[in-house]
């Protein structure tokens, strides 16, 4: 079946976050903390900046897995949280998640979350069997082994799940023709990929130089 070729964008799309807990951030080995850390408010500023809805889901605070991020909640505000009470796997199981889920209007899901083995492996076929139009973002999302989480990302893939990065999301939503002249990226960028920021200041720097 060929893939949708439409561009993603906020009237099409909607972001979801899955069990970014500070438990389990303790035991991520697939990615490192602070580029893991990055990369999630990177993502979650671009679905803000663009326009897409959220829909935000953890367990309960007080369990061993805790709350969200401190980084992730001061980025989403006062955005809501789902709380699934029952923590299950797949977060369509969750009927409070599946409706928040519902109200976005959209039918392509964008997901990022912890674990890539576990809850967003499950909660992203959960939404395959709901009719959605899944993509993954591969760079937001963990777990406790480079393997497991490969061969999680894999069994995605071949279910028919689309794996993306933020960063190429950020690109794509760019490409509306709203966000034309926007500098929302070039924000993004400075905040969330100072390599980047750095080439294209040297870049012109030299442009400049050549010029005088």
């Amino acid at each position: 079946m060929p893939m949708n070729l439409e561009p993603l964008s906020g009237d099409n799309a909607a972001v979801v976050l899955v069990d970014y807990a500070i438990g389990f951030a303790n035991v991520l080995r697939s990615t490192e903390l602070g580029e893991h850390l990055n990369n999630v408010v990177g993502l979650t500023k671009t679905a803000q900046l663009y326009g897409l809805p959220l829909v935000v889901t953890n367990g309960i605070d007080s369990r061993p897995s805790g709350p969200l991020y401190p980084e992730l909640a001061e980025v989403l505000g006062d955005t809501p949280v789902v709380v699934r009470p029952d923590a299950a796997f797949n977060s369509f199981l969750d009927e409070g998640f599946a409706r928040a889920v519902r109200e976005t209007g959209r039918r392509r899901l964008i997901i990022g979350g912890i674990a890539t083995d576990g809850c967003v492996l499950q909660t992203a076929l959960g939404a395959l069997r709901e009719g959605y139009e899944v993509y993954v973002v591969e760079d937001v999302t963990a777990t406790t082994t480079v393997r497991a989480h490969e061969m999680a990302i894999q069994r995605m893939i071949m279910s028919g799940i689309v794996p993306i990065t933020w960063w190429s999301l950020a690109a794509e939503l760019q490409l509306d023709p709203k966000f034309k002249d926007s500098p929302v990226r070039s924000r993004l960028m400075a905040a969330h990929q100072p390599i980047m920021m750095m080439s294209g200041r040297t870049f012109l720097a030299g442009a400049a130089t050549r010029q005088s």
